[in-house]
């Protein structure tokens, strides 16, 4: 059943995990404010009480719930705010694959693209977050080639298996997924059917949304954003 309670979701229009949420919201109309992190000041101190155990972003805050993890998002909203958008397949087993596919797209798409992004950056351990004159360049190799590796491995999945429809969780997590691991490592020729779903994807109203709300924020990418999408 659909609450009344008014949504917050904490965040930032340029981040990956961000996008993840606000798809899935964009996709079924769900009313909701959109609460941006402010430069200058941490999570805690923006947002007091809404904080993710490891200072991260999105949480959604949903009266007196706090929800944390992008995929926990999209699976609070497929219970409390349902729908036409199907963010969960209804049959237990078209779930766990919906479920399998998102951990594929977070870990090894994601997660690998985020570690060249982090190779760029100087610990955050240190008092000044800059970018690094040479990036750490075994984390770059090691990222891209595993990059590289979770492309082959959709394709063959993507050749021998069929998505659940759009907007699903699926989406959710792709989305943001490929789009900025292409502008890491370009999807290769070999890869044709994981190049035609970021096209399809981006071709999405809730995610052409997000790709538009982040455009102002391109500067910001430390391997310097492509001229394209």
């Amino acid at each position: 059943m659909s609450s009344s309670t008014k949504l917050e979701l904490h965040g930032h229009p340029f981040s990956s995990y961000c996008w993840k949420a606000l798809i899935a919201l964009y996709a079924n109309e769900t009313p909701f404010t959109f609460r941006a992190m402010t430069d200058g000041l941490t999570l805690s101190e923006q947002f007091p009480g809404r904080v993710h155990p490891g200072g991260h972003i999105p949480v959604l805050v949903d009266g007196d719930k706090v929800v944390v993890e992008a995929t926990s998002i999209v699976e609070h909203l497929a219970v409390h705010h349902p729908g036409p958008a199907p963010l969960i397949p209804s049959d237990p087993a078209e779930a766990v694959v919906a479920r399998m596919i998102d951990r594929v797209f977070d870990n090894y798409v994601m997660g690998n693209m985020q570690r060249v992004v982090a190779a760029h950056f100087i610990s955050r351990d240190q008092p000044e977050l800059g970018l690094r004159e040479t990036p750490d360049e075994a984390e770059v190799a090691g990222g891209k080639a595993k990059l590289r590796r979770a492309y082959m491995w959709l394709e063959q999945w993507l050749g021998e298996n069929v998505l659940p429809p759009h907007v699903s969780l699926v989406t959710c997590a792709a989305a943001p997924a490929l789009f900025y691991a292409d502008w890491i490592e370009r999807i290769p020729a070999e890869c044709p059917r994981v190049a035609s779903l970021r096209a399809e994807l981006l071709a999405l109203p809730a995610v052409s949304r997000c790709v538009e709300d982040a455009r102002p924020y391109r500067p910001y990418f430390p391997l310097g954003a492509p001229d394209r999408d």
